[in-house]
């Protein structure tokens, strides 16, 4: 899952990239709104954590601008403790929820699980495939009960495909939402670490659809 930070405070805004790159994200930054504006615009993020008091341009413009240019993304702004006004003016602008400030990471972690988890259709933070279970809340990945180690792009790769269960996520799709806007990509890395993953995995639920990418067996998917 690919995800955009927007936010002035260069400090709260480290924190939040290293939490979210730590809970297996890939994270793109904008400190400014006119950054973000341009960033929500043109690249295909999962979700958008939006501050409403950023220079140049402010939340609510930049997520008006988003919803005008059809961008649907899920957007969690991000408010001060006594502006209630903030909160309904992003919620009339098309934002999915707030968080105010002064906020625990863990808090903003969750919701940010709850926005993907609705957005992709599933109803809780486990997602099982057959034998294979993805708790998204605390990383983990196990096949039939027993615990198995991914590396930081494995398991986004996993979890992009068990969150889009029931239809074929092309090579391409995966690039985009694996990698933030600054990772040196190859799209030949994408079947490489689908090879890595079946091993790991010891069990066949990634298809391969020859020409148009890969799909999990939705037969066996639930939530």
């Amino acid at each position: 899952m690919r995800l955009l930070v927007v936010e002035d405070d260069r400090t709260l805004h480290q924190q939040i990239v290293t939490a979210l790159e730590h809970a297996g994200y890939a994270v793109d930054s904008a400190f400014d709104g006119e950054e973000g504006q341009f960033l929500g615009e043109t690249e295909p993020y999962d979700a958008a954590i939006l501050d409403l008091g950023l220079p140049k341009v402010d939340g609510v413009s930049v997520l008006t601008a988003w919803r005008r240019e059809g961008r649907k993304m899920p957007v969690i702004i991000l408010t001060a403790r006594d502006r209630w006004s903030d909160k309904v003016q992003g919620f009339d602008a098309g934002a999915d929820d707030y968080v105010t400030k002064p906020f625990h990471i863990e808090e903003l972690l969750a919701r940010v699980r709850a926005l993907l988890r609705r957005a992709t259709g599933h109803a809780t933070s486990e997602i099982t495939c057959g034998p294979v279970k993805l708790d998204t809340r605390s990383g983990r990945v196990a096949v039939d009960g027993n615990p198995i180690r991914l590396t930081s792009h494995e398991y986004r790769l996993l979890s992009y495909l068990m969150h889009h269960t029931g239809r074929i996520v092309s090579r391409g799709e995966l690039t985009e939402h694996l990698y933030d806007q600054d990772f040196d990509r190859d799209s030949n890395t994408i079947e490489v670490f689908i090879g890595r993953l079946r091993k790991k995995l010891g069990v066949d639920i990634i298809q391969t659809v020859r020409g148009l990418g890969y799909l999990l067996d939705t037969g066996q998917t639930k939530t």
